[in-house]
């Protein structure tokens, strides 16, 4: 190895002076000798490579302080970038002068200005030089023809070099060494919006190898995720999903990503909020459970640190919706148990959770609704389910499927039997997960009494707004109605309202007495948004409930534009307005802490 550097010292200070004479001189006895030269050359740069691979940054700069000059040169000399391998070996070259922890000013200099060259190398391809133009147009090539056509060539080499090296495996003979890799992936970085640059970003995004530790650079990875979030690039699903599943920062931004989009959007439309989903390729990345696992233990922090807000709920909901259509359409059979999407949560209770109602008949929807309800009080109440999580687990489970409580909610507004305890008790914990038995037994005796003067109202030849809000009034010898409560009955009466054949009258009436402020008025035409779009969901055949719900909802959301104080703000459980980027912050802040919300 020392004789071989002996014998690169001697060549360097030869190909020095000969690239400073192709530099300064353009006659056609110089292109003539650059041509004559080019295999010799490219032997060169390939043992500079080799020895340039042996030493850190700093020594090389130590080793060679001109090194910088002859690559500078190099990279100028298109004879040079179209021969052969020159172009790609170079760019090996390159990548040995970039440090990977700059300690100073100097050494982040040295980066800043090594990329600069790896993106001309591979981007510019823009060389006004009349002599090149002139030869390349002798070989019958148009120059606007020739260098996107040498680029692509080459990087269609590098794909082709990268498939070869994993169909190789364990073929060392074969097999393209892991700091290749590793440089192709530096090379990469400023490069990756580059559509000609695409197909090599694939296949490292794809390729795998039998390196134990991960050989691509994280800048790679931030550079491509970055861009794919901001729509500079299009990547196909698998090549996505190979990007999370190697670095888990990048899957992490991509779901604050979500995030922000989602709160700092339109409020109320779950539509909406499935654009943005699908669009991210989330739900369809999910059904790799590690992939699953880390957004939904993200959506679990955001739940907390925002105290249940709308937005986050919502966007749990539909976020397993989109999810359970991504398995489905990829699995007739389960490739993964559901054990491993939700390893702390009671199988038998997933697999009931997973029913779609829409394969349920509608008379047989109480039959689920009760199971549900029967095992989700078992595990809440019975300490001997600890396996399963407490209070909270159970409820961040349930409102996955949160379809299930609005579905109990209609059955027990339109039944003419006695409301069953089992769907009393699933609305009063979907509603207040943190209320201990006794708190809840009278969240469920303020329910049935409602739904016993409802019921009245019901059979009620004729009904007024001021007859539904006595119906909902508190009772004078109880405790105030807490929050939880005030809402799961609010919900009841629009239920009422949608679905009783008097309610269409009174609506709008009601709805103003219902809602005198913003955060309410969020609320309902939350409500009715969600009520819409799971009637879509369920095929429902509703006509007349639909046409008032979407009137109603239209109305509401003209009456709050028409409020600017109210615009932009998020409500939280309690009721209080919380400013979006105030949610955003308590969502980055990302804590672990296990208190319920």
């Amino acid at each position: 190895m020392a004789q071989d550097s002996v014998g690169f010292s001697s060549d360097y200070q030869f190909w020095m002076q000969k690239l400073s004479l192709w530099d300064q001189a353009s006659t056609l006895e110089t292109q003539k000798d650059t041509c004559l030269h080019l295999p010799r050359f490219q032997e060169f740069l390939r043992q500079m490579y080799e020895v340039l691979k042996e030493m850190d940054s700093n020594m090389i700069i130590e080793r060679f302080p001109t090194i910088g000059q002859l690559l500078a040169k190099t990279c100028w000399n298109p004879f040079i970038l179209a021969f052969d391998e020159s172009q790609k070996i170079l760019l090996w070259c390159l990548c040995c002068l970039i440090n990977k922890e700059p300690q100073n000013s100097e050494e982040l200099k040295l980066n800043s200005w090594t990329r600069g060259l790896l993106s001309h190398v591979l981007s510019a391809f823009k060389f006004d030089t009349k002599e090149v133009d002139l030869f390349i147009q002798g070989l019958g090539y148009a120059p606007a023809d020739y260098y996107p056509g040498l680029l692509k060539n080459m990087v269609l080499s590098l794909v082709s070099e990268l498939r070869e090296n994993h169909l190789n495996g364990f073929n060392t003979q074969r097999r393209m060494a892991p700091e290749k890799i590793r440089f192709l992936s530096q090379v990469c970085v400023p490069l990756v919006t580059l559509p000609d640059i695409q197909p090599l970003v694939e296949a490292l995004l794809t390729y795998h190898g039998h390196e134990p530790q991960e050989v691509l650079w994280p800048e790679f990875f931030d550079a491509v995720n970055e861009a794919f979030l901001l729509k500079k690039i299009s990547l196909p699903t698998s090549a996505v999903i190979c990007l999370w599943l190697r670095h888990l920062p990048s899957l992490e931004k991509a779901t604050l990503h979500l995030f922000e989009k989602l709160i700092s959007s339109e409020r109320n439309f779950l539509r909406r909020i499935e654009c943005f989903l699908k669009d991210s390729l989330l739900p369809e990345a999910a059904c790799y459970p590690a992939i699953f696992r880390i957004v939904d233990e993200m959506f679990r922090y955001a739940l907390l640190e925002t105290d249940g807000a709308p937005e986050v709920l919502a966007a749990i909901q539909v976020f397993t919706w989109c999810f359970v259509e991504a398995l489905e359409k990829q699995n007739k059979q389960l490739k993964f148990t559901l054990k491993t999407y939700f390893p702390y949560a009671s199988p038998s209770l997933v697999m009931v959770l997973l029913q779609h109602p829409k394969d349920i008949p509608q008379k047989l929807w109480h039959q689920p609704l009760k199971h549900i309800s029967e095992m989700l009080r078992e595990i809440v109440e019975d300490q001997t389910h600890g396996s399963y999580g407490g209070p909270f687990e159970c409820w961040f489970l349930f409102i996955h499927f949160g379809g299930w409580a609005d579905i109990a909610a209609e059955q027990l507004v339109m039944s003419e039997a006695e409301p069953p305890e089992a769907l009393l008790w699933l609305l009063a914990f979907s509603h207040s997960p943190r209320d201990r038995s006794q708190q809840r037994a009278q969240t469920m005796v303020e329910v049935k009494a409602v739904l016993s003067h409802l019921k009245k109202l019901l059979r009620s030849p004729t009904l007024s707004a001021r007859d539904l809000q006595a119906a909902a009034a508190e009772s004078q010898d109880r405790d105030p109605r807490p929050p939880s409560c005030q809402q799961l009955i609010r919900h009841l009466l629009l239920n009422f309202l949608l679905w009783a054949p008097g309610g269409h009258a009174i609506a709008r009436e009601v709805i103003t007495l219902m809602a005198p402020t913003d955060e309410l008025s969020h609320e309902i035409a939350g409500f009715l948004d969600q009520t819409l779009y799971r009637w879509d969901r369920l095929c429902l055949e509703a006509p007349r409930s639909r046409k008032l719900a979407r009137e109603l909802l239209a109305e509401l959301h003209a009456h709050i534009q028409h409020r600017p104080a109210a615009h932009g703000a998020a409500v939280h459980a309690a009721g209080s307005p919380r400013s979006r980027d105030e949610t955003m912050r308590l969502i980055r802040r990302g804590t672990s802490s296990e208190d319920e919300p």
